[in-house]
């Protein structure tokens, strides 16, 4: 890649280009349409038909070639690409401005299709048009743009250079489109529920918090939209459903950005055996429409998608992977000391703990779709209690490949039992449970009007995307994720955080003032070699990063360090980077430390940094490697 200076000569060319054109009267940017052209596919599929033929093609110039009198040009549109052939003796003082073209430029090219010597379907040029002038450079050299980073932050970019990512979101509209078509077959009518909710509702999570200026009150925007359409059931409605965006200002990983999409349906005396089958026939279907086939590679497992899936209880199968019988474990003293004896996060109740040892011990190894039943009633305030076990309730989560992608419930009717558990909800709010639900006293008016027994059923849109197209972090799956701002948007916007990025063309480098650094002494004392040789330190990857919860320092990363099993480290760094911008990178760690115990979760290594002081500030690097350095290298 050209250095700074290099870069920024190139860049200059660029706009002084485009002056020119715009003083010889021939601005790209006039240009309003172009008109009949067709697909570069469409052409190569149908070689026969438009050999010869005068045809329209437009699209980014994604490279050039050429000497002499002749020149050639790879078009790429939204169906591919194709090779377009200058001739001047064609074009004739066309052919001049033709060779000021840059890779970045859209062009509008008419001419004849034909095939070259060497077999490539072509089109030469009678009639080019410059459309629009790029003022960047594309990251040509690179096959690619590779660093996850920034594919997420200039997903524009990402689609132009990496066309299997665009793939992926064709896939996406795909699978949402064969949803909606399922559901409409099966009799539930789309509707549309508030995003501004004045009660968050629906679920137990961490709203996001604006504020109405006319009205003058705060507001939230929606965690889920069950309260308002279980109040259209209620209203007469027999199935409805929805698909659209929930926000919840949680922490972010690999299966969480604060906005995603769900798809929640309710149908009217149905109860959640009548979700799983439509869970199961929905998945089904989906998979043989937009892939062709119900089995599904992922991460070396062939996942079988055929409904139907298999059920078992949630007490069952965390005493088939822990050895632990909560039907053993009555009360809510039992349960805590045998959280304590496991190393499993302590909490007040029986229902949660039961919950912790499935999440510590179960989840993850649910690779086959599996239905988990038999929730208990204290992580399940909306759902009915079961009529033989009241601790327990007719709820299921769906799994697939250790993620949970559905949610159902025999709804709770009882207006009384349900105020009692937003009760209990407030109760928790109040001791500082910021996830807790609110009170909605109108939905329990509501149901004392009377809902009937309904099935209600939320598919994770974004983690059933990912299964179905391979893809192992949500981000890949969303157009733009959220991410942090940084670089030249943090300057105009005057953020104070210390993070700082390097984009990919190093425009936005941080300024160091290597006056202002202050480093530790050296050691005085000496380590022999053996003793530095027993520490191993290891090339490491970053397969995913995640804020610890309740932490506010530790980032738990996940790591590939050249064995076949992950590597859990957890280190202090969160005041210095972000968690999303850390997935991808290679890093360097020492491994044969003993496993530390923090916040509840084994840490099994050390992730090196740089320290140093700066301008009277604690600064922190984390060392980061070359990438094409291999997950394991070990460091002499």
């Amino acid at each position: 890649m050209a250095d700074n200076k290099d870069l920024n000569e190139m860049l200059q060319i660029k706009r002084d280009k485009l002056e020119d054109l715009k003083k010889e009267g021939r601005d790209p940017h006039k240009v309003v349409n172009f008109k009949g052209r067709i697909a570069s596919s469409l052409i190569k599929d149908n070689f026969e038909k438009y050999d010869g033929e005068k045809v329209r093609i437009a699209g980014r110039i994604m490279a050039k070639r050429g000497h002499g009198n002749m020149s050639f040009m790879d078009i790429q549109d939204e169906e591919g690409q194709i090779q377009i052939v200058n001739r001047k003796n064609v074009i004739g003082d066309e052919f001049k401005q033709v060779k000021k073209y840059d890779i970045g430029d859209i062009v509008g090219i008419e001419g004849k299709v034909f095939k070259t010597n060497q077999g490539e379907i072509s089109i030469e040029t009678e009639t080019p048009l410059l459309m629009t002038k790029s003022l960047q450079m594309l990251p040509e050299k690179w096959h690619g743009l590779k660093d996850p980073d920034l594919r997420y932050r200039q997903r524009y970019l990402d689609l132009i250079v990496n066309p299997e990512v665009k793939s992926v979101f064709v896939q996406r509209s795909q699978i949402i489109s064969e949803i909606r078509r399922f559901l409409d077959g099966q009799g539930f009518l789309e509707v549309e529920t508030p995003i501004l909710n004045t009660i968050a509702g629906g679920a137990t999570a961490r709203p996001f918090t604006t504020h109405h200026n006319s009205l003058n009150i705060g507001m939230y925007l929606r965690i889920a939209s069950e309260l308002y359409l279980k109040r259209l059931i209620v209203g007469g409605f027999d199935r409805v459903y929805e698909i659209g965006r929930m926000f919840r200002n949680e922490g972010m990983d690999a299966t969480h950005n604060p906005e995603f999409t769900t798809m929640e349906l309710y149908q009217a005396y149905g109860d959640f055996e009548d979700m799983m089958e439509i869970t199961e026939n929905m998945v089904e279907h989906v998979a043989k429409k937009v892939k062709g086939t119900t089995v599904v590679e992922f991460d070396g497992h062939e996942i079988e998608l055929k409904a139907p899936w298999k059920r078992i209880s949630m007490i069952d199968e965390v005493k088939e992977h822990s050895g632990v019988d909560f039907n053993e474990i009555k009360t809510d003293e039992e349960a805590i000391a045998i959280a304590k004896e496991k190393g499993v996060e302590v909490k007040e109740t029986r229902g949660e703990i039961i919950a912790e040892f499935f999440d510590e011990f179960v989840e993850d190894k649910l690779i086959q779709p599996t239905f988990i039943v038999d929730y208990p009633v204290e992580i399940s305030p909306l759902a009915k209690r079961k009529n033989d076990d009241p601790s327990l309730t007719y709820r299921f989560e769906a799994f697939i490949n250790g993620a949970e992608i559905a949610n159902a419930f025999s709804e709770l009717n009882d207006a009384l039992d349900q105020k009692q558990r937003f009760l209990d909800q407030v109760a928790k709010r109040e001791a500082g449970d910021d996830e807790a639900q609110m009170m909605d006293y109108d939905f329990v008016n509501a149901l004392e009007i009377g809902m009937p027994p309904t099935g209600g059923l939320g598919i994770g849109i974004d983690r059933l995307i990912m299964i179905l197209t391979g893809q192992h972090s949500i981000r890949d799956v969303l157009l733009f994720p959220t991410m942090k701002p940084i670089g030249l948007e943090k300057a105009e916007n005057k953020d104070s955080s210390k993070e700082t990025y390097e984009t990919y063309d190093k425009l936005t480098t941080e300024k160091i003032d290597f006056s202002k650094v202050k480093v530790e002494p050296l050691f005085e004392d000496m380590v022999d070699f053996d003793t530095f040789s027993k520490s191993d330190f290891r090339v490491v990857k970053v397969k995913n990063c995640e804020e610890v919860p309740k932490s506010k320092k530790l980032l738990k990363f996940t790591l590939d360090d050249g064995s076949e099993k992950e590597r859990v480290i957890l280190s202090g760094i969160k005041e210095y980077y972000s968690a999303e911008s850390l997935i991808g990178k290679t890093l360097l760690a020492i491994c044969n430390l003993p496993p530390r115990k923090m916040m509840g979760i084994d840490s099994e290594g050390m992730i090196i940094s740089a320290i140093c002081e700066y301008d009277g500030e604690e600064k922190l690097n984390l060392i980061m490697l070359d990438d094409n350095i291999p997950a394991g290298s070990k460091l002499y």
